[in-house]
């Protein structure tokens, strides 16, 4: 099966997204094939690295160079809102016409169980398919919801895991009703992206269970706690596919105590030395 992924990063964040992808291969079946995309706005200095290090994942690295697109000359651009929080929303315009399907993930995400389950759902004719932390976060999905207007919405959706639907957001997704949407509502965005997504979408995206496919990694408590015990540890490493390091602390930095710091870091080093091995043909 061909598992095409997506990531928009720069140079901050390639030992982040190298972790990811290690995650991925090892715990996805070898029979699939992955091609790898990052959008990125010049070439980051460590791709010849990435592409040796997909090699050795027996995946296939693209580079997308978005570069100095005349594009963004009409985008709202400013400290708050960098040209590339476009970049996830505006993919289509710079992948491939081939590539129908993509799984867009964040370089914060680890993924411990097979993959292929995320990416074989039916999108159907939704845009996206994406998960919500309503059920963590009431308050703060009945807020965003008034905030955006989007009271029809199921929830909030995270951006930070996106299976799209390529082919659908061809014919959707304009660039110019994206920027126009900023400049009338800049005052009340505060995740910019993810504002964009649901304000804009949200009624064209297929909500998936959180608890699988996009786990806040920093509420334990609340999963374990609104499932009735169910959603435990041994649970989660039964179930969840993807772990998702949502927030300002990160997994990676030393100060950091999360629960699953532990895990973290058992891929970032065995990333670490797969990375530092010499790939032989």
């Amino acid at each position: 099966m061909k598992i095409n992924l997506l990531f928009s990063i720069d140079d901050r964040f390639t030992s982040q997204m190298k972790t990811t992808l290690y995650s991925i291969y090892a715990n996805t079946s070898h029979n699939n094939h992955f091609d790898v995309y990052v959008l990125q706005k010049d070439p980051l200095q460590d791709s010849a690295t990435i592409q040796k290090f997909c090699e050795k994942l027996n995946m296939k690295y693209f580079p997308v160079i978005i570069g100095d697109d005349g594009l963004f000359k009409k985008a709202p651009i400013s400290d708050r809102y960098p040209e590339t929080i476009y970049y996830r929303l505006l993919a289509h315009l710079y992948l491939p016409k081939e590539v129908s399907k993509i799984l867009y993930v964040d370089a914060d995400i680890l993924c411990i169980n097979d993959i292929t389950t995320l990416y074989k759902i039916d999108v159907k004719d939704y845009l996206y398919a994406a998960a919500s932390h309503s059920q963590l976060t009431n308050m703060s999905n009945v807020f965003n919801k008034v905030r955006l207007r989007t009271y029809e919405s199921e929830g909030y959706f995270n951006s930070g895991v996106l299976l799209m639907n390529l082919d659908k957001i061809r014919q959707m997704v304009d660039p110019e009703d994206i920027f126009r949407f900023i400049e009338e509502n800049q005052l009340n965005l505060f995740l910019p992206d993810q504002d964009i997504l649901n304000g804009m979408y949200s009624d064209n995206i297929l909500a998936i269970p959180d608890q699988v496919f996009n786990y806040d990694a920093r509420k334990y408590a609340t999963y374990e706690t609104i499932s009735m015990g169910l959603w435990d540890l041994d649970w989660i490493f039964e179930q969840c596919v993807i772990l998702h390091f949502c927030g300002r602390d990160k997994p990676w930095e030393r100060k950091y105590r999360g629960r699953f710091a532990s895990l973290y870091k058992h891929y970032w080093y065995k990333t670490l030395r797969l990375d530092r091995t010499e790939l032989n043909h």
